[in-house]
């Protein structure tokens, strides 16, 4: 039996097909579109599945949609009713594209697919506890999701037992946590649904100094729950976050859209907002434990994306073990509705549990060696262990390399098959990565790969980090490791098992014998600004437009200075850069 699952209309649009209760694709819109966060209906995505899986739309026995649009629909006329006339600006610029778009899936999915058989929509939130509880592998745990919003929730706790969800405790909109970390990333002048990581990464360098004028906008009970206060927030109803009487609590106004310098004062709001969802995200966990009496804990949602409040959920509540989707945003709940259906509408049994998150498209070493010959590459092809060796021996040898290998992950994180590699232990690697590969800013850290057997040496973990979703302090040793370190001695962790990824395992094994650290940089193979890279013609352009030394595409080795000359310094321009 075969479900599929999607998620759209709103950011991170995606597919996710099952063969009875087992993923066998699952890929976000943009990997095709390569537009970042694309929202549109995913066509694409769909399509590859069904060649994924060998099948036509026919075959199809179910589809399931990760939300009710009807009752989200509701919600956005409710809030602009009670907020009219100041609504109707928004009101004009949204409303339409429901009647077109987001209320006519059955006309789409006959219209691009000629389906017309079952479809059914599950809640926002229960995708999301659904995509992280089945994933899971465990029998019994307690569940929490937190995002902007869905319907009207925007926080969800509850309980999974076998194949039955319950969701017993919401908070809804407007209030919400992560619509008001999203006020704040508009605030330091970052793209909200987009750039939230980036605050993340800027909290370090500051100082909380301002929790208590964050607190007078955003209540936090013991128990967690939280209510905003209205007075300075827009988004129920306008084209903006928040007004000018939250700038005047912060005491200055919003910073240029991706412009402007980054002072103190930014990197203290940044480190102040961290400090909340921290507090926050703690006391959620802990209450939903509480409640449930479980103490393993799944989690959803785009704030579960945040690793430093992860982090401090296991330090600072009753959580004993936890499991993050990897595709924990709006992507996830592609997964979660299909979960959902097979499990919980259908009652099948449980028999799949995520062992990694390689779910994504993969292309073959001949369709790969078709395409650098079509780009006229210089490449050596190399056997298994030769192959290892010699990218060990250059990632010692402080060179870049892009990594290419297998299916896409699921998710917003490169888990080593769409990577960015370098030498941790290299002073100035971030900096070089940041300024000539990825094009970006240059406070945005850079997360380690580690043999998992090896995460204890290096870091204060003691436990799998497999989906690059936790962040903790790095111990003594893990000081030779600068690259991979953040200014507050942390780093957001990946851990590699070989029943992971045998390749990935094996090639850190090969840099630890060779240099006696089992610890590389991964980061995602992109520039910024667009989606990591899905195929080989994504793979060897954002090697040619960057500063990158080595692809390894498959079984293949590319050096930069043996390719066709291409003019860098055009790539540099189109990104902004002197």
């Amino acid at each position: 039996m075969y479900i599929l699952g999607i998620s759209c209309f709103y950011h991170d649009a995606a597919a996710c097909l099952l063969l009875d209760g087992v993923p066998v694709a699952a890929a976000s819109e943009q990997a095709f579109t390569r537009k970042k966060h694309d929202e549109r209906f995913p066509s694409h995505a769909i399509r590859w599945a069904l060649n994924q899986a060998e099948i036509t739309m026919d075959q199809v026995d179910l589809i399931a949609f990760h939300e009710k649009p009807l009752v989200k629909f509701e919600r956005i006329l409710k809030s602009h009713l009670h907020s009219f006339p100041k609504s109707f600006p928004q009101f004009v610029r949204g409303i339409p594209s429901w009647f077109s778009t987001k209320l006519r899936l059955d006309k789409i999915l006959q219209k691009e697919f000629g389906y017309d058989g079952a479809i059914v929509y599950g809640h926002h939130h229960l995708s999301h506890a659904a995509s992280a509880f089945y994933a899971s592998g465990w029998d019994e745990a307690t569940l929490l999701t937190v995002d902007g919003v869905g319907e009207w929730s925007t926080a969800t706790s509850g309980v999974g037992r076998g194949t039955q969800i319950e969701l017993q405790t919401e908070a809804r909109f407007p209030h919400s946590l992560g619509l008001l970390y999203s006020a704040f990333t508009a605030y330091l002048g970052f793209k909200v649904n987009s750039a939230e990581y980036k605050v993340m990464g800027l909290a370090p360098y500051g100082e909380p100094r301002y929790v208590d004028n964050i607190k007078q906008m955003f209540h936090i009970k013991e128990d967690g729950t939280f209510r905003m206060d209205m007075r300075y927030f827009e988004f129920d109803f306008g084209l903006r976050m928040y007004n000018q009487a939250f700038e005047e609590v912060m005491g200055q106004p919003t910073r240029p859209m991706e412009s402007g310098s980054l002072d103190q004062f930014h990197k203290d709001v940044a480190r102040s907002i961290q400090e909340v969802v921290n507090e926050s995200m703690v006391k959620l966990a802990t209450s939903a434990v509480n409640q449930s009496g479980v103490p393993r804990l799944c989690m959803a949602g785009g704030v579960a994306l945040n690793c430093v409040a992860n982090g401090h959920i296991l330090r600072d509540s009753p959580v004993e073990e936890i499991f993050i989707q990897p595709a924990a945003g709006d992507a996830g709940g592609a997964m979660g509705a299909a979960l959902w259906a097979w499990h919980s509408l259908l009652n099948k049994p449980r028999k799949w549990k995520m062992e990694n998150a390689y779910l994504g498209p993969g292309y073959s070493e001949q369709q790969i060696q078709e395409t650098l010959d079509g780009f006229g590459a210089v490449y050596k092809r190399l056997d298994r262990p030769d192959l290892l060796e010699r990218t060990a021996e250059l990632i010692d040898q402080a060179h870049v390399i892009g990594w290419y290998q297998g299916r896409l992950e699921w998710g917003p994180r490169a888990l080593g098959h769409r990577s960015i590699l370098g030498d941790a232990r290299h002073p100035e690697m971030r900096d070089i990565i940041n300024r000539k590969i990825k094009f970006r800013e240059g406070f945005r850290p850079f997360a380690p790969s580690v043999l998992e057997e090896c995460v204890g040496q290096y870091f204060h973990l003691d436990r799998p980090s497999p989906y690059m979703l936790l962040v903790a302090q790095v111990n003594s040793e893990a000081e030779a490791l600068p690259a991979i370190t953040h200014v507050d001695n942390s780093a957001r962790i990946q851990t590699i098992h070989r029943s992971q990824d045998e390749l990935y395992y094996d090639l850190i094994d090969a840099f630890r014998k060779r240099t006696g650290c089992g610890v590389i940089i991964n980061t995602s193979m992109n520039v910024r600004g667009e989606p990591i890279v899905n195929t080989p013609t994504d793979a060897y352009q954002c090697f040619m437009r960057t500063h990158m030394d080595v692809l390894v595409c498959g079984p293949f080795l590319l050096l930069k200075e043996d390719q066709p000359e291409i003019d860098i310094a055009s790539a540099e321009e189109a990104f902004g850069l002197d």
